[in-house]
């Protein structure tokens, strides 16, 4: 069996994700077609609805390439037209994911797993109101793409109260997520983050639906993704990519390695075996610096940032305030193949300003040199979102080696 060391190793899983050089800086922006080479290289973006920076779908790409034009993942992902034709469409895939469309039959087991919704809430919804669903199609098939709110007034639903601080669901919007789940509907567009539901059919193409791929070769595929995505990774890490089962996953395995698809390999300081992608790439050295959201696909598998960076991470989101340690919404920062800093970051649009709340050294590091390195990314990020000032808060170790560097306003 062959052995790698954990540099080896993390080299090789940067270059999968497309993190294992600097972007080229260019005053108009990263290209579509790069934009493009990103969506194609992670195979998934995660889906999340904080918005106190920038939608988690966006700022992947953003870490890899650069400033660039969000409306190419819009487009990508709620246009269909014969000039633009669909790219990505939503499913959960890691979570609520964007994914190709063409990857979407790989899907369809978990389509039929999900027949009744993935909680058990759409069940007991349907059995109080046995014909909403085929209501709700209706309404869809006859007005196009439509939002809950937009379904309710045309079945003259009233809307109950808001239950709690977190959720406000009504039966219809339940539906629309079981219909959602099972493969029925698909989405069709956003406005305001707001899904808008559509017929399967009228969303993806008939041939792609028309396609019907048996579970053990969905499996099969959508681990070789995950390899592909991924570089070398263990059995944990495979699974967790598409959200697999453990059984999946290692028969999945056990096929790839024959086929020659994946080899196993020994990790030096790794405590489960890893398989690496027969395509992936061993770069000798890593540079460049990027901030990676929460949910990047770098990095939204915990128990592999640990191993392969040996850093602890935990969003403290649904931390309460007074028990964070590093914030609300913390971007670890990547620098030269390590993982170097927490940032804690918010885009205040009103004010127009990227506020860096906090900002922590990791390890015993050199301050300087990582805010030296980290000071542009910030100013390229502002200017990406379209804020005018970068605004330094007085959190973290790191904070007083950025204030000592030129303003970034």
């Amino acid at each position: 069996m062959r052995e790698m060391s954990a540099a080896m190793a993390r080299r090789t899983a940067l270059a999968a994700q497309g993190l294992a050089s600097p972007h080229p800086a260019g005053e108009r922006g990263a290209s579509t077609r790069a934009v493009h080479k990103v969506l194609d290289r992670t195979h998934l973006l995660q889906i999340d609805s904080v918005s106190v920076l920038v939608r988690a779908h966006y700022a992947p790409v953003f870490s890899r390439v650069g400033r660039y034009d969000r409306g190419v993942v819009d487009r990508a992902a709620w246009t269909d037209t014969a000039r633009s034709p669909r790219r990505l469409v939503e499913y959960w895939a890691h979570e609520a994911a964007l994914i190709p469309v063409e990857d979407w039959p790989l899907m369809r087991w978990r389509t039929e797993l999900y027949e009744h919704g993935r909680w058990g809430g759409a069940k007991s919804v349907l059995e109080r109101n046995p014909t909403l669903a085929k209501e709700v199609q209706g309404v869809i098939a006859d007005l196009g793409p439509s939002s809950a709110g937009e379904i309710e007034r045309a079945l003259d639903v009233e809307r109950p109260g808001r239950k709690g601080p977190w959720w406000d669901r009504s039966d219809v919007k339940i539906v629309c997520e079981q219909l959602f789940a099972a493969g029925v509907v698909s989405v069709a567009t956003r406005a305001g983050f707001v899904r808008h539901y559509d017929l399967t059919e009228r969303v993806i193409p008939a041939d792609i639906t028309a396609r019907h791929v048996a579970e053990a070769d969905a499996v099969r595929a959508l681990v070789t993704l995950s390899a592909d995505a991924l570089g070398v990774a263990t059995e944990a890490d495979l699974r967790d990519y598409y959200r697999l089962s453990k059984k999946q996953t290692t028969a999945a395995i056990t096929d790839l390695v024959e086929d020659g698809v994946l080899e196993q390999v020994q990790v030096r300081g790794w405590d489960a075996p890893a398989y690496l992608h027969a395509d992936a790439r061993i770069p000798r050295s890593v540079r460049g610096a990027a901030l990676l959201c929460p949910f990047d696909p770098m990095i939204f598998f915990r128990p592999r940032v640990q191993r392969i960076f040996d850093f602890h991470y935990r969003i403290e989101i649904y931390t309460p305030q007074h028990k964070r340690i590093h914030g609300y919404y913390v971007f670890p920062f990547l620098l030269d193949g390590e993982l170097v800093a927490r940032i804690d970051l918010k885009g205040d649009r009103a004010r127009s300003e990227l506020q860096v709340l906090g900002a922590f050294v990791d390890g015993d590091r050199d301050a300087a040199v990582i805010a030296a390195a980290l000071h542009p990314v910030l100013r390229e990020m502002a200017d990406w979102l379209e804020l005018a000032d970068v605004v330094l808060g007085g959190r973290g170790d790191l904070m007083p080696a950025l204030t000592e560097l030129p303003a970034t306003g």
